[in-house]
């Protein structure tokens, strides 16, 4: 079992805890609002605890689950209280009408908060395909996952499958620029006809 720290209170920080908790890894939820981060602490049960923002996660895995647009702000923060973590990125990089990517061509947001991370920590992207009410539903999904160091990726394969999630590794980081991509193309498909309970399915033939 993993042990693991979310940075960030929202829908999918609250999805990803739930089914963490549900498979018996160490769930540490931490967020700005201490109080918010101990309701959801005793909400999720299963030996989950708050911790204080800012400071040295507990766990082994990080996930940074804070808008992109608040990512730096939230790193320069933690600063080297990340050192030797795998941090996992679940940002979406899309514009306000998810239209275009914020990120400039050639680059992704996980390659930007990988610049950002001690030279220790390695980011690994990974569950931004994937809606968080579908996750929260529980069953089987598909996650897409990029990053540089095949250790990271191993760590966080291992955990996406304790999940009940099957991991499909994409590449090197800098294939999180298409993982990225993929948000204004569900976000199309929801809005023209498919409606917002969508996933991405890869299939594997035998």
């Amino acid at each position: 079992m993993s042990s693991i720290s979310l940075i960030g209170l929202g829908g999918m920080a609250r999805a990803i805890a739930a089914r963490a908790v549900e498979s018996g890894n160490a769930v540490e939820v931490t967020g700005r609002d201490q109080a918010k981060a101990r309701d959801l602490a005793a909400a999720l049960g299963g030996g989950a605890t708050a911790g204080t923002f800012g400071t040295a996660p507990a766990g082994d895995i990080v996930i940074l689950a804070v808008p992109y647009a608040s990512a730096a702000q939230v790193l320069a923060q933690y600063g080297d209280a990340l050192a030797g973590k795998v941090v996992i990125d679940i940002s979406n990089t899309f514009n306000a009408d998810a239209t275009a990517l914020v990120t400039p061509d050639g680059t992704s947001g996980a390659q930007e908060i990988a610049k950002a991370v001690p030279a220790s920590a390695h980011v690994v992207k990974a569950f931004n395909t994937v809606f968080g009410h579908i996750l929260a539903q529980g069953g089987p999904l598909d996650v897409l996952l990029a990053g540089d160091d095949a250790q990271a990726k191993t760590s966080v394969s291992t955990l996406i499958e304790a999940l009940g999630l099957r991991p499909l590794d994409a590449g090197d980081l800098a294939a999180a620029h298409w993982l990225e991509a993929a948000g204004p193309l569900l976000m199309g498909l929801a809005g023209h006809g498919a409606g917002f309970n969508i996933s991405i399915s890869v299939n594997v033939p035998d």
